[in-house]
Parts: structure tokens; C-alpha cells; sequence
């Protein structure tokens, strides 16, 4: 069935989004924080967006002209009460994403965070440690928490073991379902989700600040073959930033898309559609493919996105903890 919005409809459809939209690093104008908040860093998936190789439409004017809006995928929280940030995930535009974190802080007068937190060795996880290494930043025992398995990893294999060894890096180690507690304001919970575990466990966030608790799966393999239910565990948040890598099936074209198995937003979108309104919007897309549709904001499957109750996320969009 095709899909008929009238211009009125498309301008709040979009605005939704747009009015919340970030700034890139060094132009953020926005207000002063009132209380502990979480910011979106990046959307993107591991390879970026434009992405090494792509000659399609998606990626061909980015490479000449880039939009500093796409980021691989990563949240920041910024605790202002007791003057601490913490970022998830190590990106490649790590960078440009601590910077974003200190600036939109107001008060950060280092450059590095409290502490980082990993869900998985995939490399827009956490090569963008590199950046803290002696041939960069060359910092001192940055916190970095992570699950066992990711813990040995940086460890035993170089460039990362490096880190450890020239406490660039302090590792603290996280358990399936076990609290970490950052602050009087700010608890953080990794919990274990199925997905393309070579190197590494992953693992999603539950981040809980005094108002509002948040839920962050930014990579799962198929909800159904997770052992907890999708929709409870939202119904148990207050926002919910969820894996959509691939709006459909037929994004990849030559790649065998069986090998890198995502839920489908229109799957996400199917399992949900008998949810109340209310908690269909607290789902807010992430970790696009550079492929995806939706990163357009104007394209007929992000307005069915939008349609149909749902989000996606937005670099720079902040909500408040």
C-alpha cells in the first residue's frame, strides 16, 4: 500500500527529529544542563558512513562531501551534579566524540572521560582505544569497563595489550547482570545478548539515572533467539535505543546478509505493532547501516518509521536521566 502524507503531516513527521538534531562538535549552542543527561554521539554502523568501497548513491556525494552528523554509533552521559562523563562505546570518531562530550558537559576540563564501556570486540566498538595510545593522546589509566571475554582480549592481543601495559588504559571488569555504580545519579547494567561473538561476549546496557532508565542494544542477531522478551524489557525503560542496522533485507545487494544477521526494522516494527503508543515511542532506532533508508529523514521508510510510532535516533539529541 502506498503510503500518502499531506505537507503538513511530512513537516511534524520530521520535525519530530530535526527540531532535536545535533550540532557538530565546536557549534553546540545548547542550554546549560539541569541534571544528569544522556547525549547521542553516533547512529552509524561500524563502518561509517560514507563507507570504504560503497559507489552507491548512499555514499558517493558524502565521500566528496562529508556530513559531520554521521557518527559510528556511541551515547555519552554527562553527570553534572558530581562533574563526571562516561561514554559507550570506543569508536573510530572517538575523537570528535569525546571532544562532543566534554564541550556539551560545560563543566570537563580534561579531555578523556570517567570511564568508557564496551559491548563488544567489533571495530565500531572499540578500535577507537587506539586514540589513547603513545602515538595519540598517550593518556593515563582511563577507566574502561568490559566483560571477560573482551577484557582478555584487549589484554593478550597488541596494539591493546600496549594499553594495558602502559596504563593508558584501566580495565575494570563487568558481570552479566551485576550494577556498576558511577555516581549518586548514574547506575549502569551490561547484560549478555546473542550476536557474532568471535573475539569477544556482547553485551547491552541498562543506564538508570534518578528519573528515567534507558535501554541500549545497539547489536543483537534476532530478538527471538534472545532469551528475554523485547517488549517487556521495554516496558521496563523509559527510552529504549535499539538495533537498526538494516531496514530490510534487500539493502546489501552482493552480500550475503544471512552472515551479518540484524532484526530488520520492519521485524522490529511487525513485533511491536500491537504495543500502546506510549511505549512504541520509547524505541528510538540505531547503528545504521550506511545503506539504511531511514538515516534519510525524508525517504518513505523513515516517514513509515515515524508513521507507524517509532524514532530514529538523532546525533546530538539529548534526553534527560
Amino acid at each position: 500500500m502506498k503510503l500518502r502524507y499531506s505537507g503538513l503531516a511530512i513537516f511534524i513527521l520530521l520535525g519530530i527529529s530535526i527540531c532535536n538534531a545535533g550540532i557538530p562538535p565546536g557549534k553546540s549552542k545548547a542550554k546549560p544542563l539541569t541534571g544528569p543527561t544522556l547525549i547521542i554521539l553516533g547512529t552509524i554502523q561500524d563502518g561509517g558512513s560514507p563507507h570504504i568501497g560503497c559507489n552507491k548513491a548512499c555514499c558517493s556525494d558524502l565521500f566528496l562531501h562529508p556530513d559531520p552528523k554521521r557518527k559510528v554509533v556511541s551515547l555519552g552521559i554527562i553527570d553534572p551534579e558530581n562533574r563526571q562523563t562516561w561514554l559507550l562505546e570506543a569508536t573510530p570518531d572517538m575523537p570528535d566524540q569525546m571532544k562532543m562530550l566534554k564541550n556539551a558537559s560545560g563543566f570537563k576540563t580534561t579531555e578523556t572521560p570517567d570511564g568508557i564501556f564496551i559491548t563488544h570486540a567489533h571495530i565500531g566498538h572499540y578500535t577507537g582505544l587506539m586514540y589513547l595510545g603513545k602515538e595519540a593522546l598517550n593518556s593515563a589509566k582511563v577507566p574502561v569497563y568490559a566483560m571477560p571475554r573482551m577484557k582478555t582480549y584487549l589484554e593478550t592481543n597488541g596494539p591493546w595489550s600496549q594499553l594495558v601495559n602502559l596504563n593508558n588504559i584501566l580495565l575494570n571488569p563487568l558481570a552479566d547482570g551485576q550494577a556498576i555504580t558511577l555516581s549518586n545519579n548514574i547506575k549502569i547494567t551490561p547484560f549478555l545478548v546473542p550476536h557474532r561473538d568471535e573475539y569477544s561476549e556482547t553485551v547491552g546496557y541498562l543506564i538508570e539515572g534518578p528519573h528515567k532508565k534507558v535501554l541500549f542494544i545497539p547489536d543483537i542477531n534476532k530478538w527471538g533467539v534472545w532469551g528475554k522478551d523485547i517488549i517487556k524489557e521495554i516496558a521496563k525503560v523509559d527510552y529504549a535505543f535499539i538495533d537498526g542496522t538494516f531496514y530490510d533485507g534487500n539493502e546489501l545487494g552482493l552480500r550475503n546478509i544471512a552472515e551479518i544477521p540484524h532484526p530488520f526494522i520492519i521485524e522490529s516494527m511487525k513485533l511491536m505493532a500491537t504495543m500502546p503508543a506510549s511505549e512504541k515511542s520509547k524505541v528510538h532506532f540505531i547503528h545504521f547501516n550506511h545503506t539504511n533508508p531511514v538515516i534519510n529523514l525524508k525517504s518513505k521508510e523513515a516517514l513509515t518509521v515515524l508513521k507507524n510510532g517509532f524514532f530514529i535516533s538523532q546525533f546530538g539529541k539529548r534526553f534527560n536521566l
